[in-house]
C-alpha cells in the first residue's frame, strides 16, 4: 500500500508557510543587496550621463584645447633646441679632448727632455768627480730614486675585474674608506701594494714606469690614479728591485699580499705577482739629490782683558791670557730634510 506523502503545516499562526532562511534575515540581505543603494544610485546617474569624461561645455572644450596647444609648443621647442645644440656640444667635446691629447704629449716630450738633460748631467758629474771604480755617487742615487738601476726582483700586475665584485663572507678592507663597491683599482690599493713591497725589503719600486722616492705620492683624482701628478690608466705594473723569491714570500705574508688577496676575493680584481732576473728601472723626475755635511767651525772670539784693578796677583796660575776663548766651538753637522710624501712608503 502506497503513502501519500504528508502536507506540510502551515508554520505560523495565519497559515502561511515560512522561508528556510527566514530566521537569517541579515545575512539575506547583505548576499541579495551587497551594493549600497548610494552607489547603485551614482552609477545609475553616471550611466545616464554617458560613459565620455571630456567636458561637454564650450568653456571646457577651449580650456582642454589650449592645453594640449601648450604642451604640443613645449615638447616642440624642447626637440628643437636639443636638436641645435648637439653639434655645439659634440665640438666643445671634440676640442677638449684634442686639447687633453695636445697636453699629454707636451707633457711627455717635457719629461723625455728632462730624462735626457739628467743623463748628461749624470755624466759630466761623474766625469768631474772621477770616482774611479766606487761608484759612491752612483750606488746612492739609485738608492734615493734620482739615478737608474739594475737587478733582479718581482712585476706585480693590478687590473680592473672583468665585471663587478661578487663580494664575499671575508672582511672588507674598504668599508672603513668610503669606496665603491665595485671592481676598479682605487688608489688605496695601489697604496698598500707599493707600501706592501717596500716591507718585503724591496730595494726600488716603479709605477707603470715612475719612479718612486722619498717625496711621491700616490692620490686619486676622480677616477684616475695619480703617481707624482702623473695619470695613470690600468693595467698597473709594479716592479722592485731586490731578491726575487724573498720578496715574493714576504708581500704574500704581509699587509699588501693580504689586502690584494681580500679585494680580489671580494670584487674580481686581478693580480699576477712573478720573479724576474732583470729589471731596469727609470730615475725619477725633477727630485735633486742632496747630500748633507758638516758646518765650518765657528771662529773663536777672544776674551777682553782683564783691568787692572781686577788682575789676580803675580804669579797666580789662574791669571787669564789675552786671546784665549771663554768656550770651545763646536762644529755642528747640517742636513737637508725631506718630507716623505703622502701614500707612498719609502725604503
Amino acid at each position: 500500500m502506497s503513502r501519500m506523502p504528508a502536507t506540510p503545516t502551515p508554520s505560523d499562526p495565519e497559515g502561511r508557510f515560512r522561508r528556510p532562511d527566514a530566521s537569517m534575515s541579515l545575512l539575506t540581505t547583505v548576499m541579495e543587496h551587497s551594493l549600497d543603494d548610494g552607489y547603485a544610485e551614482a552609477a545609475r546617474a553616471r550611466g545616464a550621463e554617458g560613459s565620455s569624461r571630456l567636458p561637454t561645455t564650450a568653456k571646457g572644450r577651449v580650456v582642454l584645447a589650449l592645453g594640449l596647444a601648450l604642451a604640443t609648443v613645449v615638447v616642440t621647442v624642447g626637440a628643437v633646441n636639443t636638436h641645435a645644440a648637439a653639434p655645439v656640444l659634440a665640438k666643445e667635446r671634440d676640442a677638449l679632448v684634442t686639447r687633453v691629447n695636445e697636453a699629454n704629449a707636451a707633457v711627455d716630450a717635457l719629461q723625455k727632455q728632462v730624462e735626457e738633460d739628467r743623463d748628461e748631467v749624470e755624466r759630466a758629474q761623474d766625469a768631474a768627480l772621477q770616482t774611479g771604480d766606487d761608484g759612491g755617487a752612483a750606488a746612492l742615487a739609485a738608492q734615493t730614486g734620482t739615478g737608474a738601476i739594475t737587478g733582479p726582483g718581482v712585476k706585480l700586475v693590478i687590473d680592473d675585474a672583468s665585471g663587478s665584485g661578487s663580494g664575499g663572507n671575508v672582511s672588507d678592507p674598504r668599508n672603513g674608506g668610503g669606496y665603491g663597491k665595485n671592481g676598479r683599482v682605487k688608489d688605496h690599493d695601489l697604496q698598500y701594494a707599493v707600501n706592501g713591497l717596500w716591507l718585503a725589503g724591496a730595494e726600488a719600486v716603479s709605477v707603470n714606469g715612475q719612479r718612486l722616492t722619498a717625496l711621491s705620492a700616490i692620490r686619486a683624482a676622480g677616477d684616475a690614479i695619480l703617481v707624482d701628478n702623473r695619470p695613470l690608466v690600468p693595467p698597473y705594473t709594479v716592479l722592485a728591485i731586490g731578491d726575487g723569491p724573498r720578496l715574493v714570500q714576504a708581500f704574500q705574508d704581509n699587509e699588501g699580499g693580504r689586502y690584494l688577496k681580500i679585494i680580489q676575493d671580494s670584487y674580481g680584481i686581478r693580480s699576477t705577482l712573478s720573479t724576474q732576473k732583470s729589471l731596469t728601472l727609470p730615475a725619477a723626475v725633477g727630485v735633486t739629490l742632496r747630500v748633507a755635511g758638516p758646518e765650518p767651525s765657528a771662529e773663536p772670539t777672544p776674551s777682553p782683558s782683564p783691568s787692572p784693578s781686577s788682575s789676580p796677583p803675580s804669579g797666580s796660575p789662574s791669571a787669564a791670557r789675552s786671546g784665549t776663548p771663554s768656550k770651545s766651538a763646536r762644529a755642528t753637522a747640517k742636513s737637508t730634510s725631506t718630507p716623505t710624501g703622502t701614500g707612498a712608503a719609502t725604503p
